[in-house]
C-alpha cells in the first residue's frame, strides 16, 4: 500500500491565529480578523499559486486599515508555523523506515512550501511532493489527486490519503483512493496498525 500523506495540521501544525495573537489584543479581534480580512478562502487563492504580493494588496484594498496586519501575513508568515505533529511524524518516519512507499499532497503556496521544507528534515522522505501552488490546482479538485497517480505511475486502488478535511478525504475517494480522517496521531497509528500498513 502507498501511503499519502497531506501536510499542514497533519504532519506540521499550521495554525494563523498564533501569529495574529501577538498581533491584536484578543481572541475575538483575532477571529474577526481570519473570519473578514486574511479569510480561509482568501488564502485559498494562494495555495492555488496567487502570488502573496496581489494577495496583500487585494485584501489591503477591501481593508486598508489592517494594511500593516494584512502584511504580516507574508513578512511574518514563518511564525503561522507551530511545527512538528511529533507523534505523525513518528508514524512517517516507521512507515518510510520500513519501506512503505510515502507520498504527500499539500495545499500551500509555493514559495511559502519551499521556505517551510528547509526547516523540515523529515520531508525528505517522501518519494514525491504535489504542491498545489505549482500545479495551480487545490484539493478538492480531482486534477490534483489524478497529478500524483500519473506522475509516479500510481493505481489509486493502492493508495491511503490520509487528510484533516473531510472535503479533501471525499476528494481523495472520489479518484478512487482509500481515504482517513486525521484527527489525533494515535487514531492514525490505529487505523495504519489495524490495516496491515504499519507494523506494531
Amino acid at each position: 500500500m502507498n501511503v499519502v500523506f497531506d501536510i499542514g495540521n497533519v504532519l506540521i501544525r499550521w495554525d494563523p491565529r498564533a501569529l495574529y495573537r501577538k498581533i491584536f489584543a484578543s481572541e475575538a479581534e483575532v477571529d474577526w480578523f481570519i473570519g473578514h480580512v486574511c479569510t480561509a478562502a482568501w488564502n485559498h487563492e494562494q495555495d492555488r499559486g496567487r502570488s502573496f504580493e496581489d494577495g496583500i494588496a487585494e485584501a489591503i484594498a477591501r481593508h486598508p486599515a489592517h494594511a500593516d496586519a494584512i502584511a504580516a501575513y507574508d513578512s511574518r508568515w514563518a511564525e503561522t508555523i507551530v511545527g512538528p505533529i511529533a507523534g505523525s511524524v513518528a508514524i512517517l518516519e516507521a512507515l518510510s523506515a520500513q519501506g512503505t512507499p510515502v507520498y504527500a499532497i499539500t495545499n500551500w503556496h509555493q514559495d511559502k512550501f519551499r521556505e517551510t521544507r528547509g526547516r523540515f528534515g523529515f520531508l525528505s522522505l517522501f518519494r514525491d511532493i504535489v504542491v498545489s501552488g505549482e500545479e495551480r490546482l487545490v484539493k478538492p479538485d480531482a486534477a490534483i489527486y489524478r497529478r500524483l497517480l500519473h506522475r509516479n505511475q500510481l493505481d489509486a486502488s493502492t493508495c491511503l490519503f490520509i487528510d484533516d478535511n473531510a472535503d479533501n478525504v471525499a476528494g481523495a475517494e472520489a479518484v478512487g483512493m482509500t481515504a482517513h480522517l486525521f484527527t489525533t496521531p494515535e487514531q492514525l497509528r490505529a487505523r495504519l496498525a489495524g490495516s496491515g500498513i504499519l507494523s506494531s
